[in-house]
């Protein structure tokens, strides 16, 4: 899987990273991917936006999953 699990300290963010990249490894497209991770993200928030949704799950995909980068990264304030 990944090496960046344990500094992600948002339950939300680690769940995205998580379903996207075993939702990517079971050979869904990137798009459902995603998708998916949106409704995900919206579950764990459900005030937020489908465009906040959709900028956040992009950020963490772009940030873990593409870069491979293990710094914080910009989202809510949950824990």
């Amino acid at each position: 899987m990944g090496r960046d699990f344990n500094t992600i300290t948002r339950n939300c963010e680690r769940a995205v990273v998580v379903a996207y990249r075993e939702l990517r490894a079971c050979g869904n497209a990137d798009m459902d991917a995603f998708q998916a991770c949106t409704t995900l993200y919206r579950i764990h928030h459900p005030e937020a936006s489908l465009n906040e949704a959709r900028r956040l799950v992009a950020e963490w995909i772009d940030h873990h999953v593409v870069r491979g980068a293990t710094g914080p990264t910009p989202g809510c304030n949950c824990s």
